[in-house]
Protein backbone atom coordinates (compact mmCIF):
# COMPACT_ATOMS: atom_id res chain seq x y z
CA UNK A 1 0.00 0.00 0.00
CA UNK A 2 1.10 3.63 -0.63
CA UNK A 3 0.01 7.05 0.63
CA UNK A 4 -0.38 9.54 -1.26
CA UNK A 5 -2.55 13.57 -1.62
CA UNK A 6 -4.65 13.37 -4.39
CA UNK A 7 -3.42 16.02 -6.56
CA UNK A 8 -6.71 15.65 -9.07
CA UNK A 9 -9.44 13.62 -11.38
CA UNK A 10 -8.83 12.51 -14.71
CA UNK A 11 -11.56 12.21 -17.96
CA UNK A 12 -11.24 9.47 -19.93
CA UNK A 13 -14.13 9.72 -22.63
CA UNK A 14 -13.13 5.70 -24.01
CA UNK A 15 -12.44 3.27 -21.70
CA UNK A 16 -13.56 -0.32 -21.10
CA UNK A 17 -17.43 -0.45 -19.99
CA UNK A 18 -16.21 -1.93 -17.16
CA UNK A 19 -15.05 1.00 -15.57
CA UNK A 20 -17.76 3.61 -16.97
CA UNK A 21 -19.11 5.73 -14.39
CA UNK A 22 -15.91 5.56 -11.96
CA UNK A 23 -13.98 8.03 -10.82
CA UNK A 24 -10.63 7.89 -11.52
CA UNK A 25 -8.15 10.06 -9.74
CA UNK A 26 -4.28 11.53 -10.08
CA UNK A 27 -2.59 10.42 -7.03
CA UNK A 28 0.32 11.91 -5.66
CA UNK A 29 2.58 9.75 -3.23
CA UNK A 30 4.32 10.39 0.03
CA UNK A 31 7.58 9.66 1.74
CA UNK A 32 6.99 8.78 5.84
CA UNK A 33 7.39 12.02 6.67
CA UNK A 34 4.66 13.20 4.60
CA UNK A 35 6.95 15.05 1.44
CA UNK A 36 5.79 14.46 -2.17
CA UNK A 37 7.98 11.68 -3.41
CA UNK A 38 7.41 13.46 -7.09
CA UNK A 39 5.60 9.92 -8.09
CA UNK A 40 1.92 9.55 -9.26
CA UNK A 41 -0.59 6.57 -10.00
CA UNK A 42 -3.75 6.45 -11.18
CA UNK A 43 -5.82 5.02 -8.88
CA UNK A 44 -9.95 4.19 -8.92
CA UNK A 45 -12.07 5.93 -5.89
CA UNK A 46 -13.36 3.45 -3.55
CA UNK A 47 -14.41 5.89 -0.82
CA UNK A 48 -15.45 9.22 -2.28
CA UNK A 49 -11.73 11.18 -2.10
CA UNK A 50 -11.65 14.54 -2.97
CA UNK A 51 -8.67 16.90 -4.52
CA UNK A 52 -5.74 17.23 -1.44
CA UNK A 53 -7.11 14.78 0.83
CA UNK A 54 -4.12 12.35 2.09
CA UNK A 55 -5.20 8.47 1.16
CA UNK A 56 -3.96 4.82 0.94
CA UNK A 57 -3.83 3.14 -2.03
CA UNK A 58 -3.83 -0.47 -3.22
CA UNK A 59 -2.12 -1.59 -5.73
CA UNK A 60 -1.99 -5.11 -8.32
CA UNK A 61 -4.07 -7.92 -7.45
CA UNK A 62 -5.02 -6.50 -4.14
CA UNK A 63 -6.59 -3.34 -6.18
CA UNK A 64 -9.25 -5.62 -7.34
CA UNK A 65 -10.35 -6.56 -3.85
CA UNK A 66 -13.00 -3.64 -3.22
CA UNK A 67 -16.51 -3.98 -3.86
CA UNK A 68 -15.93 -1.14 -6.87
CA UNK A 69 -13.28 -2.07 -8.73
CA UNK A 70 -14.55 -6.38 -7.92
CA UNK A 71 -13.78 -8.11 -11.86
CA UNK A 72 -12.28 -4.64 -13.32
CA UNK A 73 -9.45 -4.13 -15.57
CA UNK A 74 -7.43 -2.06 -12.02
CA UNK A 75 -4.30 -1.92 -11.11
CA UNK A 76 -4.96 0.97 -8.35
CA UNK A 77 -7.61 1.94 -6.16
CA UNK A 78 -8.13 4.31 -3.09
CA UNK A 79 -9.45 2.37 -1.07
CA UNK A 80 -9.06 4.62 2.35
CA UNK A 81 -8.96 8.30 3.47
CA UNK A 82 -6.29 8.77 6.38
CA UNK A 83 -7.13 10.72 9.08
CA UNK A 84 -4.01 10.82 11.06
CA UNK A 85 -0.59 8.65 10.67
CA UNK A 86 2.34 8.40 13.78
CA UNK A 87 6.09 7.03 13.46
CA UNK A 88 8.17 6.19 16.29
CA UNK A 89 5.32 7.93 18.82
CA UNK A 90 4.99 11.24 16.98
CA UNK A 91 2.51 12.29 14.93
CA UNK A 92 3.30 13.03 11.19
CA UNK A 93 0.00 13.89 9.64
CA UNK A 94 -3.05 14.75 11.14
CA UNK A 95 -6.45 15.58 8.62
CA UNK A 96 -7.44 18.31 10.74
CA UNK A 97 -3.88 20.13 11.74
CA UNK A 98 -0.12 19.96 10.73
CA UNK A 99 1.47 17.94 12.81
CA UNK A 100 3.60 19.67 15.40
CA UNK A 101 0.54 22.36 15.19
CA UNK A 102 -1.08 22.89 19.09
Amino acid sequence: MLLGRVAGTLVASRKDPSIEGHKLLLVRTLDIEGAETGQFVVAMDAVGAGVDEVVMVAQGSSARQTDVTRDRPCDAVVMAIVDSWEVDGQERFHKYHQAGDP
